[in-house]
């Protein structure tokens, strides 16, 4: 049996981030991860053409180059080949009636451009922020810690007391808001429909209690990390970070698949692979996986608390996407010519018909008018495609996982399954929508590849059904009561055992907070 410090089972880029700080600080770590190649969700790939270089999941990281992990390691990682590409413009949107708005990476630009839609709405948003501002420091300092942990308890009781003690805060009374309500004291439609869309991206929808506090938040952290992306796709940032664990002597094995964690008198002491094959760990298990997956799986032949592994049975799964990726024989053609700038902007017709949208497809059904995000990387990377070619990629979130029929009533959905038929009608309902804001589209469009909530299952197992998220993110299933309300933190029921990932605290998306906060604690033993 082969033997090392700490197994990590998975190699997204938290797990790689924990490989990092772990073999750097001289222990031996061993990575085991089940696909052709390290990274999750971050790969990039020739989907459409020759050439054509697209992001197949995840594309920019906007919250990764404004944490510790990034600063901590920006040097050894440059130094393997990253570079960031960013732009000043992060998000905008775009109606389906002509108006525009941009989100610039400067508050001063944000007001202004918020003033000219509508005067006063300034004043408004910048009174948004003004509320928040006592408690910005503490929010952002606990994306980088465990929220059970002690060290995070007396920011949580900061947060949500009064000074004094008596009563709760506003910020209290923020995490059980709305984005809508947030948004509500905007009058301009396009500007509350470019901030509240954005909730949509944290797991969240505008009239969802809890999703809120996530209007301020998000805008912030896109004014702070803007929208960057990894020159030469979103791969790149797994092949630095692949590339300095193995430097620094661990070691990464692909195509492996860890049946169980084997567990010995409480404590895990390796883990066994498929075919047999069984790896000691002397410290720890670090495991980038679901709880159900976890309790249900890994530590199946494991004695856990029966109230603990219900708890796993009862993990929900949120809704899916689709990603629709293009090879485009051109840039695209906005109207507004300001958006050739933007990272990645929403098109839609409204906060109100986005909302329908996703309350159809809370219905399970396909929304009639789907609303989501655009982003072309060629603008600012154009060695992602062909001198003079472009690509985009649609990402459109809030999408039935197995839709049991249409809003609209013109698709046959059949059986539910992602169909070649399905895909392609709801392909192209999504371009007509895009041709509404981007006159050569689809005109421009000479390829096509289309990811589903299916061929998100069937790639990452972390995505359940087909959620890319890792897990539902309202209110009953996030902070302490994630991954698991018996399990608020990333240490799991055996002691040597540790969760990351999308399914732990500070959730999905580009981060690398729980590959953090896991490496901080694993450093302490």
């Amino acid at each position: 049996m082969d033997q090392f410090d700490v197994i990590i089972i998975g190699s997204g880029h938290n797990a790689l981030i924990t490989a990092a700080y772990l073999t750097r600080a001289g222990r031996s770590v061993l990575v085991l991860e089940k696909n052709d190649r390290p990274g999750g969700f971050l790969r990039t790939e020739e989907l459409t053409l020759p050439g054509f270089k697209h992001d197949g999941y995840a594309a920019a990281h906007p919250l990764f180059i404004s944490g510790p992990a990034y600063a901590e390691l920006r040097e050894d990682l440059e130094a393997r080949g990253l570079r960031y590409l960013n732009t000043d413009l992060p998000t905008g949107v775009s109606m389906e009636d002509g108006r525009t708005a941009v989100l610039p990476s400067s508050f001063e630009g944000l007001i202004a451009e918020v003033e000219r839609l509508v005067p006063g709405d300034g004043t408004a948003l910048a009174g948004m922020f003004e509320q928040l501002s006592p408690y910005v420091n503490d929010v952002f300092g606990l994306f980088n810690m465990d929220l059970s942990s002690a060290e995070a308890s007396p920011i949580i009781q900061r947060l949500l007391h009064q000074e004094g003690g008596v009563g709760y805060s506003p910020f209290a009374a923020s995490l059980v808001s709305t984005a809508r309500n947030t948004v509500s004291s905007l009058q301009s439609p396009v500007t509350r429909a470019m901030l509240a869309s954005w909730v949509t991206h944290l797991g969240r929808t505008p009239d969802e209690v809890g999703s809120g506090i996530w209007v301020p938040l998000t805008v912030m952290a896109l004014m702070g990390g803007g929208m960057p992306i990894p020159e030469g796709g979103s791969e790149k940032l797994v092949q630095a970070l692949a590339q300095l664990i193995t430097d620094q002597g661990g070691e990464i094995l692909t195509g492996i698949h860890v049946e169980r964690i084997l567990v010995e008198d409480g404590r895990a002491v390796g883990v066994k692979a498929s075919k047999g094959k069984k790896y000691r760990a002397k410290q720890a298990v670090v495991a980038s996986t679901t709880p159900d997956q976890l309790y249900l799986s890994l530590l199946a032949d494991t004695e856990i608390s029966p109230p603990l592994r219900a708890l796993a049975k009862q993990y929900r799964y949120g809704k899916g996407c689709v990603q629709i990726h293009l090879a485009l024989s051109e840039p695209p053609n906005w109207p507004d010519k300001r958006f050739n700038r933007v990272g990645q902007p929403h098109l839609t017709d409204g906060l109100d018909g986005f909302t329908l949208a996703i309350a159809q497809a809370a219905a399970n059904l396909l929304p009639a008018n789907p609303t989501f995000t655009v982003d072309c990387s060629t603008n600012l990377d154009p060695t992602r495609a062909p001198s003079g070619k472009a690509i985009m990629r649609i990402q459109v979130l809030e999408v039935p996982i197995r839709p049991s029929g249409d809003a609209a009533n013109l698709i046959d959905v059949g059986d539910g399954t992602w169909s070649h038929d399905l895909t392609e009608r709801f392909t192209e309902r999504v371009l007509s929508v895009v041709r509404k804001h981007i006159p050569n589209i689809p005109s421009a469009v000479i390829g096509k590849y289309v990811v589903t909530p299916d061929t998100i299952a069937k790639y990452n197992p972390n995505a359940g059904p087909g959620d890319p998220y890792g897990g539902a993110h309202d209110l009953g299933q996030s902070y302490l009561l994630r991954p698991l309300p018996g399990q608020p933190g990333h240490q799991t029921a055996i002691p040597n055992v540790y969760m990351l990932g999308a399914a732990t605290w500070p959730g999905h998306g580009v981060n690398g907070g729980s590959g953090y906060i896991v490496a901080q604690k694993l450093l302490t033993l």
